[in-house]
This record gives C-alpha cells, sequence and structure tokens, in this order.
C-alpha cells in the first residue's frame, strides 16, 4: 500500500496529464446544456446558428448565416467558421446537436494545455511548466473551454503551432514539424485572428545565431503564405460578404488611438480583465508577484513578457470597448499570466508554498466559475421556444422577438427573423413595416432577455415565460 501510494504520490500528481484528464472529464458534467448559460449564451448561438445553417441551409464554408438578418439571407461576416463547420461536420454522422460545440473545444482546448506545458518545458524546466499550466487550467479557460466559442480553442492550436515551429527552428526530432506548425498556425489565426499575437514569441529565437538562414527562409515563407488567406478572409472576404448581402454582425475592431483612449476612459473596467477575469485574484496577485520578481532579478523571462505585453497591447487597442466589456478578449494574454505565475512559484522554496497557492487559486478557479455548469430554470424555458411555435406557425414564417440585442431567443425559435426591443413592438408602424418585409408572428418574453409587453393582437400561444401573437 506505501509502495502505491509513494507511485501515485510521484507518477500521477506530477502528470500534467493527469490533472488534464481529470479535469476534463469534471467538465463534462452537464455538457450537453443548451447554450443558456448566463455569460455569452449570445456569442455561442452565433455560433450554433452557423453551424445548423450548414447543416440545414448550404454547407458550403464560405457563406456563414445566422438567423437574425429579418428577410435577408442572413449570409454575414464573421470569424472564419472553423468551429462552426466541426460542429457541422460531426452532425452529418450523428444528426445536429449543439452541444457537439462545447466538447470539440473542450478536446481541442485541453491539448492546448498540454501543448502549453510542452513548450515551457522545452524552453524552462518542468517544474515551471507544471505550475503554470495549473494555472491556466483553472483559469478563464476552465469555464470558456468548454463554451461554444473559438477563444480558447484558437488560442490552443496557436500555441500548438508555436511548440511545432520552435522544433522546426531548433531543428528538434520530428520531420513534419513545419508543416504541422503551418496547419495549426493557419487554423488558429483564421479561427480568431487576435490569438496571432502570440507569434511574437519566435522573436527572440528567430534572430538567434543558432538558427541557420535556410531554416529561417523556410520559416519566413511558409508564415507568408499563411497569412495569405487570413488576409484574403478578413480583409476583403469579410467586408464583401456584408456590403453583398447586406447585414453587419462581426467586429472587426476599431482605430488603435481610439479603442486605447476608450480604455483609458474606462481604465478600471479594462484592468479588471486582468485581476478579475483572467486568473481570478489570488492568481492575479501570483502573476503581479512573478512580474515583480522577474523584474528585480533580470531574468530573461521577463523580457519574453515585456514582448508578448507589447504585441497584446496592440490587441487591446484595436479591441477598444469590446476589451473591457467582454470578459474573453484576455483569454489570449491568460497563458502568458500563467507563466509568470508560474515563473513564482517555481522561485519559491520549498514544496508547502507553492502548493498551497496552486490549492488556493484553483479552488478560486473552480469555484468562481461553477454556476457556468447550470442554468436557471427560467432561462431554460427558452429551449421551448420552437415546439411551441411549431404548433402554430412553419419554420419559413419570419418572426420578430423583444430580446433587444440578444439572438439567443432566436436560436431557440429555429425560425429567421428580427431581434427588437419592447418599445419598438409596441409600435405598430414599425410592426407594419416588419410585417410588409414577411413578418408573421411575434414572440414577447416575459422573464429571460424581455419584460412583459402587452400588445394590441391576440396571442395564440401563452405561457408565464413569452407570449406569441400574430399580428
Amino acid at each position: 500500500m506505501n509502495k502505491l501510494q509513494a507511485i501515485i504520490n510521484h507518477n500521477l500528481l506530477k502528470d500534467i496529464r493527469f490533472w488534464i484528464i481529470l479535469f476534463f472529464a469534471a467538465r463534462l458534467f452537464h455538457i450537453t446544456n443548451p447554450p443558456l448559460e448566463v455569460a455569452h449564451n449570445w456569442r455561442q448561438t452565433t455560433v450554433t446558428m452557423a453551424a445548423r445553417n450548414f447543416y440545414e441551409t448550404d454547407s458550403n464554408i464560405l457563406y456563414p448565416r445566422v438567423d437574425f438578418a429579418g428577410e435577408k439571407t442572413g449570409i454575414t461576416a464573421m470569424e472564419f467558421p472553423v468551429l462552426n463547420y466541426l460542429i457541422y461536420l460531426v452532425s452529418l454522422v450523428f444528426g445536429y446537436a449543439h452541444w457537439y460545440g462545447r466538447l470539440i473545444n473542450l478536446v481541442v482546448s485541453s491539448f492546448g494545455i498540454l501543448f502549453f506545458y510542452r513548450l515551457v518545458h522545452r524552453f524552462f524546466n518542468p517544474t515551471l511548466a507544471f505550475r503554470a499550466s495549473v494555472l491556466l487550467l483553472f483559469s478563464i479557460w476552465f469555464e470558456f473551454s468548454r463554451k461554444i466559442m473559438p477563444d480558447t480553442f484558437s488560442v490552443s492550436l496557436i500555441i500548438a503551432g508555436i511548440y511545432f515551429g520552435t522544433g522546426f527552428l531548433q531543428k528538434l526530432p520530428g520531420k513534419h514539424n513545419l508543416l504541422l506548425c503551418a496547419a495549426l498556425t493557419l487554423t488558429g489565426l483564421m479561427a480568431k485572428l487576435p490569438a496571432g499575437y502570440l507569434l511574437i514569441v519566435y522573436a527572440p529565437l528567430f534572430i538567434s545565431s543558432q538558427i541557420t538562414w535556410r531554416a529561417r527562409f523556410l520559416f519566413g515563407f511558409v508564415h507568408i503564405l499563411i497569412l495569405i488567406p487570413v488576409c484574403f478572409w478578413y480583409f476583403y472576404w469579410t467586408p464583401l460578404l456584408v456590403e453583398r448581402y447586406g447585414f453587419h454582425h462581426f467586429f472587426m475592431g476599431t482605430g488603435f488611438i481610439d479603442g486605447i483612449r476608450d480604455i483609458g476612459e474606462h481604465l478600471p473596467e479594462a484592468l479588471s480583465r486582468f485581476y478579475s477575469s483572467a486568473l481570478q485574484f489570488t492568481g492575479f496577485a501570483v502573476f503581479a508577484g512573478g512580474v515583480v520578481y522577474a523584474s528585480v532579478k533580470r531574468d530573461r523571462i521577463i523580457f519574453l513578457f515585456l514582448l508578448c505585453f507589447a504585441a497584446f497591447f496592440v490587441v487591446m487597442g484595436k479591441s477598444g470597448f469590446a476589451f473591457y466589456h467582454h470578459s474573453y478578449y484576455i483569454i489570449p494574454f491568460v497563458p502568458v499570466m500563467a507563466l509568470m505565475g508560474g515563473y513564482l512559484t517555481e522561485k519559491i522554496p520549498g514544496k508547502t508554498w507553492p502548493i498551497l497557492i496552486l490549492l488556493i487559486t484553483s479552488a478560486e478557479g473552480i469555484l468562481n466559475q461553477q454556476d457556468d455548469f447550470f442554468i436557471k430554470h427560467k432561462d431554460l424555458q427558452i429551449a421551448r421556444l420552437e415546439s411551441s411555435l411549431d404548433s402554430c406557425s412553419t419554420r419559413q414564417d419570419l418572426i420578430a422577438i423583444n430580446s433587444g440585442k440578444y439572438p439567443t431567443p432566436m436560436y431557440f425559435a429555429h425560425r429567421k427573423g428580427w431581434i427588437c426591443t419592447s418599445e419598438n413592438l409596441k409600435n405598430a408602424a414599425f410592426v407594419d413595416s416588419l410585417k410588409g418585409h414577411g413578418l408573421k408572428f411575434i414572440v414577447i418574453l416575459k422573464q429571460t432577455f424581455g419584460d412583459d409587453t402587452e400588445l394590441q393582437y391576440s396571442p395564440v400561444s401563452d405561457n408565464p415565460y413569452y407570449r406569441i401573437y400574430k399580428p
């Protein structure tokens, strides 16, 4: 028994793969939940809309569609729909279900942590790699790695690409290193462009005298080729889709100076993304301690941190309002924060204090993110919209919903149409204008996403959560 305990303590609890697998399994809890959790349900349903439309309407990956463009086709600009299309491909085999997106993201994001560990191990040491990976596992990553969103998904692909890219530059074993680097980096950039700032970590290695000119040339040439489809999609094709199909949905950033000015005017909210959203409060304290300690010691890691922060500062500026308004914009920088936090715990002498710090930060991360695994009863009722509408209408009927700027209910209605405010829908002239474009039914949400508003029409269906009118 003592021998077995020693084996477990030595070989299992110190193996990052054990923790990745353990908390992969833990995050399977309620994995089939509809995307109705309070945080970012709207962002998830824009992904699932495109995936379902690939499955039901048109599988051409160049023409992603959403459902809240009224009488228009719904074709519009968005990130290149990598995650959406993977959901579609799985649906071809098993039939459509939104939760495939949760599982796909969880699998890819778990591998992302593994490659993060391997990358840090390669350039630093196994202790730092393990502790930084634990911090990353229980950061905002813990919650968003099971959301139907491309954020941890794209960063994971970029990290894996960097792992193989550095392997190529250093002539490490693996004859397909450059090919894997190119494929993973391209997919990660296409899935979400801001994740690409992490490629700045190549800079110190690229100028090293140990790297041959041939390796630099091949590496640079391949990455120039990668930029061609990325630039085509984001700077040519997405504006073209908006112009051609007349519906704007995708945020392409703002001017850098305007964005920085906006962040400066909302500095407390912007800073909260670092000390609250990213690693929680204790994790941020560990990260900040690592930055201070590395600065005092002038450790080489501080130069890597400053390089990454400078690149991420550009992302922040281009994001502007969106950075401090949406917590997921900090996700690409969290691996860097975890690295600096892991660095501090590695420098603390002894085993007790570093383990205690990791336990506290992990516990805070889990406790502050556990609500994301549950859906409130009143919110869950939105998932009944489709069956209620099926009893009085067809899938082709256009509808209007008083969900304001939130498209989530439209996804669960499994219809196309308009998302409006209650005030809009109380305006007879506004409703008449929508009827001129094909409006057939109005859904008034009484609790979640809307408010109980009486209209002048006779309802065809009514329950405590929503009311359906035929105007």
